[in-house]
């Protein structure tokens, strides 16, 4: 079955009212592949204004959210308070989250069951660290990590899995073409032997790590690398190129 091409943009900690309001002009005034979903990963603090000021054709996701809908978990934001923005999408487990914030595995699961079951669509990350992929067990690391995740999702339709090799994220190298789709690939296969071959065929996999304009065609080309997860080149016009990667 075809599966619609996906391009979120994660703006991570970057922006102001200015530069992110400049951005949203672009991309409101630009022509972009009606084939595509496109979702953009605000800072939560401007995703009330980021939803009121982007097309409705984009999509807008929070980077994180706790497991709980309410109580004593100061800096925290839930899923009822993101969907109370209008916003529909939500990033869990990226791997800052993982290695730089300490969240495990076990806690990534309990928030995208949270999430799903609150009605908010999940990009789930994972991927494997430079010592992980050169001691020669990266699928044993993304397969767990698929897991814990797997074992949370009841409709995976609203589910979206983003591959992310840690070692690509922001350093400039990028996953070769043949190296993304081998671990897609795998992921698929990992998906019909442990979910169910209708959610290996349907769901979307996409690729995170240093993707940029000129590095976009070539991945988007794999057959199974539905979509990107898109770091610094989302805050920039080049974005356009990515969305539009496979005109």
């Amino acid at each position: 079955m075809s599966r619609k091409f996906f391009v979120g943009g994660n703006w991570k900690l970057n922006g102001d009212k200015k530069s992110l309001g400049e951005l949203m002009d672009t991309m409101n005034a630009a022509k972009v592949d009606p084939n595509v979903e496109v979702v953009c990963g605000a800072p939560s603090i401007y995703l009330d204004f980021v939803r009121s000021k982007l097309d409705a054709k984009f999509g807008v996701a929070a980077q994180n959210c706790y497991k709980v809908a309410k109580g004593a978990f100061t800096g925290e934001i839930s899923p009822v308070m993101i969907k109370d923005c209008g916003v529909n999408w939500v990033i869990l487990g990226h791997s800052e989250r993982r290695h730089v914030f300490g969240e495990s595995d076990e806690l990534i699961g309990q928030k995208t069951a949270h999430a799903l079951e609150s009605g908010l669509c999940v990009i789930a990350c994972i991927g494997e660290k430079l010592d992980e992929r050169e001691g020669g067990i990266t699928e044993k690391v993304v397969f767990a990590q698929t897991k814990v995740i797997a074992d949370n999702v009841k409709d995976w339709s609203k589910v979206v899995l983003a591959y992310e090799p840690v070692w690509a994220i922001g350093t400039g190298k990028t996953a070769s073409p043949q190296q993304a789709q081998e671990v897609h690939d795998k992921l698929r296969e990992w998906l019909k032997a442990n979910v169910s071959e209708a959610v290996a065929s349907s769901v979307r996999i996409i690729y995170g790590g240093s993707v940029t304009g000129a590095t976009c065609k070539e991945l988007a080309s794999q057959k199974d690398v539905d979509g990107f997860l898109v770091g610094g080149a989302s805050l920039k016009p080049e974005i356009i190129e990515i969305i539009n990667a496979k005109l």
